[in-house]
């Protein structure tokens, strides 16, 4: 027993400020606990408050650590999360991060973890972690083949977002991935050394691989095993382990379907009476996840393109800030055919259901396991960073259909949404798509498979902590 004990580790998790980043560490976390290891999850008040619970028979395993975010001119108060704030405030919520510095350090020092596993943002963490002795572990959100577009063999291979419009020449198979020019300028300015936080994207990722001794992913090789090993080959001088750690697929809801507390109860009792009226596999899902912050106009051609689209829909709407509002008169004409939901919507319980034929979504990776777990077809409408190549990796796969965009300015309209959407539900000549959504099931709804590879990233984190080599040494 005290030789078990001995080889229990203590694992510092340190995810970057957003939900879409926060959510996956802390599904690592858990699978990680339920080895009977120790997790320090680490972030701010605010974001830790609006966590999800954790269950009962792991929280003696899992500790919150609050560290107090800096406060800045340019924040808004009670701003924590990239949720909190538009876009170009984010390089401020940067900023505010680096200022978690010292607290950090001064965690780390007295609390002695044998690891830290981590995020991109915290550049000035290796130093840090080499000091005191701690193995890190890098944990990226992004897939791999988002990595190997976006990480080419030399500086020399891509200085212009052009090249990043097709395939890369790096990559000896034959693929489709690769950025729309709106979103490669996109990408291009955020990784400029001119933003507001004072650091590049670039240069805070390039730093925390230095001396990390793996790079993890949120995925399987039997999803992108070609580009895992493309990456190996790419990286093989910088970074000595690629760990996929599994697609981490939430638990299914009960059969029942209601709720573990009455809020939740009274939430989906209300949801399925709707659904349960509607005809199996005639519903369109839509949510756009926690970070996506639609424009106007993009708001407007969503909403004319699910009215045009004739299909039976529920969408999961943010409640629209500021000046951004749904078309005049678009909840009166669509009543009764679709329900537009502002509060908190159980997108699990939701994709379950035998009503939903198919999920309009902006290509989260998160998501989209959701959705294959039940063998949902995808309507693609990507909006940030990897998500349009989240798109193209779908299409190969012909699990999903991306709605047509401007590639200048990534413009849609509604007319091409609501033909996208009959396509992927309803049309015959989408069958292939739904015929391929289901086979992902057996991928993603696999919780046997990817137990196994939490069990040998738990394995790797046992085997390989520095901690253990520097008490050899004394």
């Amino acid at each position: 027993m005290a030789d078990d004990q001995a080889k229990k580790l203590h694992i510092a998790m340190f995810p970057w400020l957003a939900f879409g980043h926060m959510i996956p560490f802390l599904e690592l976390g858990k699978r990680i606990a339920q080895k009977g290891h120790r997790i320090s999850f680490i972030s701010t008040p605010r974001n830790i408050e609006r966590l999800p619970k954790i269950p009962p028979e792991l929280a003696p395993w899992i500790t919150f650590v609050k560290l107090p975010l800096p406060r800045l001119h340019n924040l808004p108060e009670n701003a924590e999360a990239t949720m909190d704030v538009p876009s170009h405030i984010i390089p401020y919520l940067k900023k505010a991060h680096d200022g978690l510095q010292q607290p950090l350090s001064h965690f780390l020092q007295t609390s002695a973890p044998d690891w830290i596993i981590h995020d991109f943002a915290p550049y000035w963490l290796p130093p840090i972690a080499t000091k005191l002795g701690i193995s890190r572990v890098f944990f990226s959100i992004f897939n791999a083949f988002t990595w190997c577009v976006l990480k080419p063999p030399s500086p020399s291979d891509a200085q212009e977002p052009e090249n990043f419009t097709v395939p890369p020449k790096w990559v000896p198979f034959q693929t489709s991935i690769a950025f729309r020019f709106f979103e490669a300028k996109k990408i291009f300015e955020s990784f400029e050394d001119n933003n507001a936080s004072g650091v590049s994207d670039s240069f805070r990722h390039e730093s925390v691989i230095s001396g990390a001794e793996a790079l993890a992913f949120k995925t399987c090789m039997e999803v992108e095993g070609e580009w895992l090993k493309l990456l190996g080959e790419l990286h093989h001088d910088n970074i000595p382990h690629i760990i996929p750690v599994g697609l981490m697929p939430p638990s299914a809801p009960p059969e029942s379907g209601r709720g573990d507390n009455n809020k939740d109860s009274s939430t989906w009792d209300t949801i399925v009476e709707w659904l349960d009226k509607q005809e199996n596999g005639s519903v369109v899902y839509i949510a756009l996840g926690s970070e996506i912050q639609p424009s106007q106009q993009d708001l407007a051609e969503l909403a004319l393109g699910l009215e045009q689209s004739g299909l039976p829909f529920f969408w999961a709407l943010r409640k629209p800030s500021g000046s951004v509002e749904l078309p005049e008169g678009f909840e009166e004409r669509t009543r009764g055919r679709g329900i537009v939901w502002t509060g908190w919507a159980p997108q699990l319980r939701i994709l379950s259901h035998h009503s939903v034929g198919g999920f309009l979504t902006h290509c989260g990776w998160s998501s989209v396991t959701e959705a294959f777990m039940f063998g949902r077809a995808l309507v693609l409408l990507p909006f940030l960073t990897d998500q349009g190549l989240i798109a193209r990796f779908l299409e190969e796969k012909q699990a999903g259909v991306e709605v047509p965009r401007n590639d200048l300015d990534g413009s849609f309209t509604s007319a091409s949404l609501a033909q996208t959407l009959r396509l992927v539900i309803k049309d015959e000549e989408g069958k292939i798509y739904r015929d391929k959504a289901k086979a992902m099931t057996a991928i993603f709804g696999d919780k046997d498979l990817h137990s196994k590879y939490i069990d040998k990233f738990v394995e790797f984190l046992e085997n390989h902590k520095k901690k253990e080599t520097r008490e050899n040494d004394r």
